[in-house]
């Protein structure tokens, strides 16, 4: 899961927003701190869940990396009041747990569906699905 967040993060700008699916231990937190090691972000990434969300600046004159955890959020009305849309433009903006909730965020989004297998050590089906124009022409192979 590292590993792909590297690749994806080498085609992720300021603006992108990615929704992250899949069911507790599936490799959302493990995707993202792929990202933001690709990012070259402050911090490490540790699963939001308590804090809603956090800002990770760039070390390397990047976008921040937004990353937000919506399990425990009600509904878009609490998704909205953290006013990430305010951030969304200038950000990599991350959401786990977003199905059905971030997508208002922004038009162009890649929505990853991450599956676990059911023993350890168990490999992962990931399923990227671009939306938008923004995304229309990626390789869904990220190699």
């Amino acid at each position: 899961m590292r590993e792909l967040g590297l690749r994806l993060a080498a085609r992720l700008r300021a603006g992108d927003l990615v929704v992250l699916t899949g069911e507790l231990g599936a490799g959302k937190t493990t995707l993202t701190q792929g990202i933001g090691e690709g990012l070259k972000i402050r911090g490490p990434v540790t699963s939001p869940t308590f804090v809603i969300a956090r800002v990770h600046p760039s070390l390397a004159g990047g976008p921040p990396l937004v990353h937000v955890d919506a399990y425990r959020l009600g509904g878009f009305a609490e998704l909205d009041d953290l006013d990430l849309d305010a951030s969304v433009a200038e950000s990599v903006t991350i959401v786990e747990w977003g199905e059905g909730l971030a997508e208002g965020l922004a038009e162009d989004r890649l929505e990853v569906i991450i599956s676990r297998g059911n023993g350890p050590g168990e490999e992962r089906a990931v399923r990227i699905e671009p939306v938008g124009d923004r995304w229309a022409d990626l390789r869904l192979d990220l190699g």
